[in-house]
């Protein structure tokens, strides 16, 4: 393979990531982990991707597409995009590029799961989960709303600063 065309397979590889999500900005597809294969077939000019949705319900998951398929296309190849549903979606697949930028933007990213959490039941505990306030980095917060403005995300608000903010909850 040419060195040229290497460089056309990185390039429609790299704009593929780089699609911004819709509802978070300041995140792309990559940051978020909803890239799960990505082909890039120099013969027959097509691109195959593969994207998992953060939950099956997601509405931005056509736009995804539609912008996944014009950075293709702008590139100069044809899109092949499927999506997929298992394995589901775990924020275990975020970026630690994701995570500061959503802290940056001012939405709390989600913390780790502990280890063995996605085989296991979802476990129940009596004590209050502690979400760091991304304006002063509190740990004194509290859950106003289980969903925020996306049902990926809380509404919650810092008990030291006041200030509201938005978590993105573990999953």
């Amino acid at each position: 393979m040419s060195a040229v065309a290497t460089t056309t397979q990185a390039e429609v590889a790299r704009a593929v990531r780089e699609v911004a999500d819709p509802e978070i900005p300041v995140l792309t597809i990559d940051d978020l982990g909803l890239v799960r294969e990505l082909d890039v077939d120099e013969d027959t000019g097509v691109v195959q991707v593969t994207i998992t949705p953060t939950y099956s319900g997601c509405p931005a998951m056509e736009v995804i597409r539609r912008s996944v398929e014009e950075a293709i296309a702008s590139r100069g190849y044809r899109a092949a995009v499927a999506t997929r549903l298992s394995p589901a979606w775990t924020t275990d697949w975020m970026s630690a590029r994701g995570r500061e930028a959503l802290r940056r933007f001012g939405i709390a990213p989600p913390g780790e799961r502990a280890a063995g959490q996605a085989s296991r039941p979802v476990p129940v505990g009596l004590s209050r989960r502690q979400v760091a306030c991304p304006t002063c980095g509190s740990t004194a917060t509290e859950e106003l709303s289980r969903f925020g403005s996306t049902a990926c995300k809380a509404l919650r608000r810092c008990l030291e600063c006041r200030e509201p903010f938005e978590e993105f909850k573990p999953i």
